[in-house]
């Protein structure tokens, strides 16, 4: 392995009896890159980002972490290698406040009266706000329900928590897929200012319009199977297209549709 690497799979398949999820999937990870993984439903994106987050194990091939094999038993292993990974759902609370969510399992205690810990709001309040700043997420007060924020907001808000907590990996699904337009740039844009902070980013979408001005190499999924990974110089965008499923068939039904349109 390259001392560039700090993330592996080599070969990598995985069963679920006699489902194949994945078969001898490879790909590489360098540090401060961002790698989009893309693929279609169905493609095996969420088989591969739960073993890259420690919930499944691989039934062959080798997961690497820093030139080391791992066979992780559960995610908390992940996180504590510096693996985090934010998922659709985000994990988020929507009753409780961005203070509270920004360290769900992490609280900051002190004691009330010198004898009984209690969580430290006013720390937490000051230091969520703080990071969330530092990332260029303002939100009215550390207070405010989550259910209030937006979409992309929320999505901020789990990334810039998974930064603040040491993450040197970072995997992120679908992070634009329920988002309009100006949100996905600012989630695009937190991506980025990941990377400038030399953490490294799996980014996993089925959007390449979304992929591809953010992303450094690709590794394009198609039923299970790795079609291959390319640097951003070696693959366009049309292509990468065509092989998450088939581009020129959909651009031929697109075209019929609208010659039927204006006819």
């Amino acid at each position: 392995m390259n001392d560039d690497c700090i993330l592996q799979l080599e070969n990598v398949s995985k069963y679920f009896g006699s489902v194949i999820s994945l078969k001898d999937v490879s790909l590489r990870l360098r540090r401060g890159e961002v790698h989009c993984l893309l693929g279609d439903n169905g493609a095996g994106k969420s088989t591969l980002i739960k073993t890259l987050a420690g919930v499944h194990r691989p039934s062959e091939g080798r997961y690497l972490v820093e030139g080391q094999p791992v066979c992780f038993k559960s995610p908390r292993e992940a996180l504590d290698r510096g693996i985090a990974t934010v998922y659709q759902d985000l994990a988020l609370v929507p009753l409780m406040s961005v203070a509270r969510n920004f360290f769900a399992g992490r609280e900051p205690r002190r004691k009330l009266m010198g004898l009984i810990p209690v969580m430290d709001l006013d720390f937490a309040a000051e230091t969520a706000m703080t990071k969330l700043a530092e990332m260029g997420i303002h939100v009215r007060s550390p207070h405010q329900p989550v259910g209030t924020m937006s979409g992309g907001e929320r999505q901020c808000l789990a990334i810039a928590r998974a930064i603040h907590f040491g993450a040197k990996v970072l995997i992120l699904d679908e992070p634009t897929a329920a988002l309009g337009v100006k949100q996905s740039c600012n989630v695009l844009m937190l991506i980025h200012q990941a990377r400038e902070r030399g953490i490294s980013v799996i980014f996993i979408t089925h959007n390449v319009h979304h992929a591809y001005p953010i992303g450094d190499s690709f590794t394009v999924l198609n039923r299970g199977q790795s079609m291959g990974s390319f640097a951003k110089h070696e693959i366009s965008k049309e292509r990468v297209l065509d092989m998450m499923a088939g581009g020129s068939e959909i651009q031929t039904l697109f075209d019929r549709l609208e010659g039927r349109s204006a006819a």
